[in-house]
C-alpha cells in the first residue's frame, strides 16, 4: 500500500537518479539520508511502476570480492514524469514547421533554441572564475532544466586530457529523437563558445542513460583566451 506520505520520499529517490545517474541502493541511502531498507522498499516500487530498472555496473578496473551491487536508472516512463508533458505539442508544431518551411526552417528553430549557450556562457564564466569550461556548461544546461554535471573522461579517452559534460535529463529527449537537429544544433555551440571541436558521446534522445559530450583540454586554453580578449 502506497501511502501520501510515501510519494515525497519516492519523488527524491527518483530524482537523485536522475541528476546524479544511474546509482546503487548504497549510494541513494547516504545520498538522501536514508535507511538502506527505506531506500530499497521505494526502489521496489519504481521497479514494479516501470519508473526505473536495475542493472549490472559497468566494468571499472579492480573489482572487489563478491557480487558487484546493482545500480538502478531512470526508464523512459520514470523520465516522463519530469518535464516532459508538452512534447506531443512540441513534436507536431515541429511536424508542421517541417512540411511548411522544411528542413532549413527546423535547423534554424533548433539554432535559436540552442542560442542560450552562447548567451549564458559568458555571464557565468565571469560570475565564476575557478570554473572550467566544462563545469560552466554544466551551470548553463542545469540551469535550463538538464540537471548536468562533469566528470573526467573515463579509460583510453582521459589519455589525450579532457573532461566530460554529463546531462542526466533532457527536457526535450522525445522530441530530440524525431528532430536530431535539436542535438546537432546544441553541440555546435558548445563547440562555439569554447572555440574547439567537442564530440557528443551519447544521447538520452538516442536511447542512452545520459548525454556525454567531451569537452578536450583545448577548450580550456581557448576559452581563456576568449576572456582576455573579452577584458583586454
Amino acid at each position: 500500500m502506497v501511502t501520501e506520505t510515501d510519494q515525497p520520499t519516492r519523488q527524491r529517490v527518483a530524482r537523485s537518479i536522475l541528476v546524479n545517474g544511474p546509482s546503487t541502493a548504497a549510494a541513494l541511502a547516504e545520498r538522501l539520508e536514508l535507511t538502506p531498507a527505506a531506500v530499497r522498499r521505494h526502489l521496489d516500487q519504481l521497479l514494479a511502476e516501470g519508473a526505473v530498472d536495475a542493472r549490472d555496473p559497468r566494468p571499472d578496473g579492480a573489482r572487489g570480492r563478491g557480487r558487484p551491487a546493482k545500480v538502478f536508472a531512470l526508464t523512459e516512463r520514470g523520465r516522463d514524469a519530469f518535464d516532459q508533458q508538452y512534447d506531443d505539442l512540441a513534436t507536431e508544431a515541429l511536424r508542421f514547421l517541417a512540411e511548411t518551411g522544411g528542413d532549413d526552417a527546423v535547423r534554424a528553430f533548433a539554432e535559436r533554441r540552442a542560442s542560450f549557450i552562447e548567451r549564458r556562457f559568458p555571464e557565468v564564466a565571469a560570475a565564476n572564475p575557478a570554473a572550467s569550461p566544462a563545469e560552466v556548461l554544466a551551470l548553463v544546461f542545469s540551469d535550463e532544466g538538464y540537471a548536468a554535471s562533469v566528470r573526467e573522461l573515463p579509460g583510453q579517452t582521459n589519455l589525450l586530457g579532457g573532461e566530460q559534460l554529463c546531462q542526466q535529463h533532457c527536457p526535450v529527449s522525445h522530441v530530440a529523437h524525431e528532430f536530431p537537429q535539436l542535438c546537432e544544433a546544441e553541440t555546435e555551440a558548445i563547440g562555439r563558445v569554447l572555440g574547439t571541436h567537442v564530440q557528443r558521446l551519447a544521447t538520452i534522445a538516442h536511447g542512452d542513460g545520459v548525454c556525454t559530450t567531451c569537452i578536450p583540454d583545448s577548450a580550456t586554453v581557448s576559452s581563456r583566451e576568449k576572456k582576455e580578449q573579452v577584458t583586454s
